[in-house]
């Protein structure tokens, strides 16, 4: 019997990799706080996961293509006079939260993948 991989990890394995594409647009608008003109970016990932929970109840294919999240153009707290809408402590929290997040779902998958090995050998 073959182990289907999507259902036995579940939404993990796809919320860790949204959590590294969230983190690639932080890091772009940390880098670029002080660019004139730059918009700060981010996306809504509990409306991404949502997508992808609608895909495992929907669908009854074994792989699940990788989506590219569509990121948001984000409103700044404090408007700035060079039209710049990155705010560093803003983005630095944003950042934190979601490096927290992505070690929350990696230690969620390293157990579901621990609980299958353990299946695997019979303990």
């Amino acid at each position: 019997m073959a182990i289907n991989f999507d259902k036995a990890l579940g939404i993990h394995a796809h919320a860790l990799q949204a959590r590294v594409q969230r983190s690639e647009i932080l890091a772009s608008n940390l880098a670029n706080v002080d660019t004139p003109g730059y918009l700060a970016r981010d996306y809504d990932f509990k409306a991404a996961m949502a997508d992808v929970e609608s895909m495992f109840s929907q669908s009854n294919n074994s792989h699940f293509p990788t989506q590219t999240m569509e990121s948001l153009y984000r409103v700044p707290y404090q408007p700035s006079k060079d039209g710049n809408t990155s705010e560093l402590g803003v983005e630095q929290a944003n950042f934190n939260k979601n490096a927290m997040d992505f070690q929350s779902s990696l230690t969620f998958l390293n157990m579901k993948i621990s609980g299958l090995q353990k299946v695997i050998d019979g303990r």
